[in-house]
């Protein structure tokens, strides 16, 4: 993504451009992503996102996983995202009695208790390394400051 295309986010104190690529299993990965249970999941991960002032941007479902990208604050720990994202999804889904859910999963779970989270977004880690790496390096260019004559 170029320097002019990108979306930068403000808070009090702090700017941040921060993107996390979520995958939830279903216990015992069992198949009951239907196109309903979608839906539902993906409505109350919308609720939970704007709590948190996450945005969703982007879900989708295969039989027995879920895959989620997600912006979100700093002030988010994501271990306290995905688990209120978990709760909330399994209790909604467990409430509609829906035969696809019942006869596969038994018990409170929905979710297996792992989970997978990936950071994205910004520039690759090598370029990212190179420029930590180089900022004490004698032939970097600084900026020089235009000198003011009375």
């Amino acid at each position: 993504m170029s320097e002019n295309n990108h979306d930068w986010h403000t808070g009090r104190h702090v700017v941040y451009d921060l993107h996390a690529h979520i995958i939830l299993v279903t216990k015992y990965r069992r198949q009951v992503m239907t196109p309903r249970v979608s839906q539902l999941m993906k409505a109350t991960l919308l609720e939970v996102c704007e709590r948190f002032e996450c945005t969703l941007d982007a879900f989708e479902t295969d039989r027995d996983h879920a895959h989620l990208l997600v912006t979100y604050p700093p002030k988010t720990q994501l271990s306290t995202l995905v688990m209120s994202m978990k709760t909330n999804t399994s209790k909604r889904l467990r409430e509609q009695h829906w035969p696809e859910i019942k006869q596969a999963l038994w018990g409170k779970h929905f979710w297996s208790p792992s989970y997978c989270v990936v950071s994205c977004g910004g520039a690759p880690l090598e370029i990212v390394k190179q420029y930590v790496e180089n900022q004490q390096k004698p032939n970097r260019k600084y900026r020089k400051k235009k000198q003011v004559t009375p």
